[in-house]
């Protein structure tokens, strides 16, 4: 498979690795990219363990409460000067709203919301604001307790990062805990919730990894097992070490507070959607007829 400079690119961009590492991990593994990011990791040529995905879109997450049901949805626009706008921001607090007495996306874009379905409403606001949006996430959690969090918050109940936490107990512990998701960004709850794929390849690499160092095959599975259990400690959100007190873990935190976490949600505007580069003076020269 030929390998293009675009395919280069992208690796370096999600990996960090060299050019010429790039390339050459590429051209190892046919071009794939996923393959090829586990060549760099297996080499200990890439930067990060993982990555969540590159921030493109704009647009801000709306969070509410009610009762024991917490919800956050993503509202996207292209830009952060209309994430701004005032009418926009009443729209994304009315599909909030809206949002609190539906289950899920597809349920919330047929909802009513001043007599339109939200997706009518929300394509009837394209002519006015002027610019192309869309409501393309949600995420729903219940529990005793919920509690949300905004980080970067445009307004009251919106930002570009939305938290939901539920649990039994405290509340005041559990918007801690939003606190530390929206940093930390765990994968999962424990490792009992992890994607068994993610586990299987996140173990395939650390076995490369620890074949390299020439070490006996018992000394090399007491090597896996240790490392796999780093990984959890970083992705699962109870076995975290827990912001606010780093001498505990998330779950040990909780059990102190009289606290038991059942769930949590993160949105963050615009995550996992590649983001096309724009040349904005280039743009504005358009807009004028220049």
């Amino acid at each position: 498979m030929s390998i293009t400079a675009a395919m280069v690119k992208e690796l370096r961009e999600v990996s960090g690795a060299g050019m010429m590492d790039a390339k050459k991990a590429l051209t190892e593994n046919d071009g794939n990219l996923e393959a090829a990011m586990d060549w760099l990791r297996t080499k200990g040529l890439a930067k990060a363990a993982k990555k969540s995905g590159r921030t493109a879109a704009e647009g801000l997450v709306g969070v509410a409460v009610e009762g024991g049901v917490g919800v956050a949805v993503e509202v996207n626009s292209e830009t952060d000067f209309v994430a701004k706008n005032a009418d926009f921001q009443a729209m994304v607090q009315g599909i909030t709203k809206v949002a609190t007495g539906v289950s899920d996306i597809d349920a919330l874009r047929v909802a009513d919301m001043d007599g339109k379905s939200i997706e009518d409403f929300v394509v009837a606001k394209v002519a006015t604001i002027g610019e192309n949006m869309s409501v393309r996430r949600m995420a729903r959690v219940e529990g005793e307790a919920v509690a949300a969090y905004v980080h970067n918050a445009a307004t009251e109940g919106m930002g570009k990062i939305g938290v939901l936490v539920s649990g039994t107990g405290d509340a005041a512990f559990l918007k801690q805990v939003a606190m530390h998701v929206a940093a930390t960004n765990p994968a999962s709850l424990s490792s009992d919730d992890l994607d068994p794929a993610l586990i299987e390849r996140e173990k395939q690499v650390l076995t490369e990894q620890a074949r390299e160092s020439g070490k006996p095959d018992a000394v090399i599975e007491k090597m896996i097992i240790g490392r796999m259990n780093k990984y959890f400690e970083e992705v699962t959100l109870l076995n975290q070490k827990f912001v606010m007190n780093p001498d505990l873990t998330v779950e040990k935190a909780a059990a102190e507070a009289g606290t038991v976490i059942t769930a949590f949600a993160r949105l963050e505007v615009g995550e996992g959607i590649e983001k096309v580069e724009e040349d904005f003076a280039a743009e504005v020269a358009k807009t004028m007829g220049g």
